[in-house]
């Protein structure tokens, strides 16, 4: 098989942990798939109409935004969702599939993110009541789901650095929808959400890529690679 060809799109910063640390999950992963991975950085004000994605196999959006350019963000994002190639979030990443998706999907076009767009009327990204940012939490994981599978448990504990969740509104809009919770903190928070009817759409608000640090891979990257593999 040749090597597969994975996106990350975000503007890179080796001084971001989870910048660090995603290529070397990723290798993590290659090995414990046993497959060749090409890790290519694609910043968001270089996605353009988004073309160039269609070679890849897998797209992850990465933390740390505001990206320096949202519409690429989120361009990268439909394209994943509308041709099938699996796809990974954390964190911003999560973020922006949640405003892609209400904008995209449900018809929210003015849908914002409260970070870049603190007087817009539509937040479905608000701050969190309690920042998350360099602290371990337990995640509930429910069962059936793709991470729950991938884990193998329905509790867990994984760290964040995050300040912004799901507002009430879009939460409350997700009933009966294809994009479905998937990991709920201790308060019943949202923490991860998957898409249905798709080789692989998840996102999460935990940034799991950072346990390579600890020497132990992400469940979620393994089957996130392992997703890829199959639908090549």
């Amino acid at each position: 098989m040749s090597s597969l060809q994975i996106g990350l799109i975000g503007d890179r910063n080796d001084s971001v942990v989870a910048h660090r640390a995603i290529p070397l999950t990723l290798e993590m992963a290659a090995v414990a798939c046993d497959v060749s991975i090409d890790v290519i950085w694609i910043g968001t004000d270089q996605i353009g109409d988004g073309a160039a994605l269609s070679r890849l196999d897998g797209v992850w959006c990465v933390p740390a935004s505001p990206y320096r350019d949202m519409d690429g963000a989120l361009t990268a994002i439909r394209i994943a969702r509308e041709q099938q190639i699996p796809f990974l979030g954390t964190c911003g990443g999560f973020q922006h599939a949640v405003i892609e998706y209400a904008r995209n999907v449900m018809g929210w076009t003015d849908a914002e993110h409260a970070e870049t767009a603190p007087q817009a009327e539509r937040q479905v990204i608000v701050p969190l009541l309690c920042s998350l940012v360099e602290v371990a939490d337990t995640v509930h994981l429910v069962e059936g789901s793709r991470l729950a599978r991938a884990y193998g448990e329905t509790s867990i504990v994984e760290g964040y650095h995050c300040s912004y969740g799901l507002s009430a509104d879009f939460r409350h809009a997700l009933t009966d929808s294809p994009l479905r919770v998937s990991a709920l903190d201790d308060s019943d928070d949202i923490r991860g959400i998957e898409l249905d009817n798709h080789p692989f759409f998840v996102a999460t608000l935990f940034q799991h890529e950072r346990n390579v640090f600890k020497g132990r891979l992400s469940p979620p990257v393994r089957a996130f690679v392992e997703a890829i593999i199959h639908t090549r």
